[in-house]
């Protein structure tokens, strides 16, 4: 029987993994599970990623990409006349409103990597990323305070519950943030 050109299964079976993710937490996730989500023969699933760490990494890297599309598309964090602290509340806000689904993804692929080795290179690109675009707002130090402002300010939202207050994120980061210069 001749082999089936499939050139959009690597990226279906990302897709499903995320879906699988998203709907049963990483405890449900198994090469199985993608592989059933996907429509594939599950040697798919092992043919793409060889171990279940393989496809965490490249869902953790497309939750990344979202972020950093809504990133650049507020291409006003560049700007150096607009209130970073004001346009980071509204960004978080932005994430936090759109489907949660993704954002809890993200964050459980991201907190996964305290037990997964091969996903901490992931997870930190994320924090790199964003720090170095704001480094040339502030300052590096300040980047980075200010991603992990923002992460527990996500984080606590997401496990407590509690509506997000932009106005509580904007007078926190502007706290962080040092004075414009003349």
């Amino acid at each position: 029987m001749p082999r089936r050109y499939d050139p959009d299964r690597r990226q279906r079976i990302i897709d499903a993994a995320i879906r699988v993710v998203g709907q049963k937490g990483l405890a449900g996730l198994s090469h199985r599970t993608v592989a059933a989500e996907a429509d594939v023969p599950l040697g798919s699933t092992t043919y793409h990623f060889t171990t279940l760490d393989d496809l965490m990494v490249a869902a953790l890297r497309q939750a990344n990409e979202g972020f950093a599309q809504l990133v650049a598309a507020r291409g006003a964090l560049t700007d150096p006349h607009t209130d970073l602290a004001a346009e980071l509340a509204a960004l978080m806000g932005e994430w936090l409103a759109g489907d949660r689904t993704g954002v809890e993804l993200e964050y459980e692929l991201y907190l996964a990597a305290l037990r997964r080795p091969p996903l901490r290179p992931v997870a930190a690109e994320w924090a790199k990323d964003l720090a170095d675009l704001l480094a040339p707002r502030t300052d590096p130090t300040t980047a980075r305070a200010l991603v992990a402002l923002m992460d527990g300010i996500c984080l606590q939202v997401l496990l407590t519950d509690v509506p997000y207050d932009e106005g509580y994120a904007r007078e926190a980061l502007g706290r962080l943030i040092p004075p414009a210069s003349p």
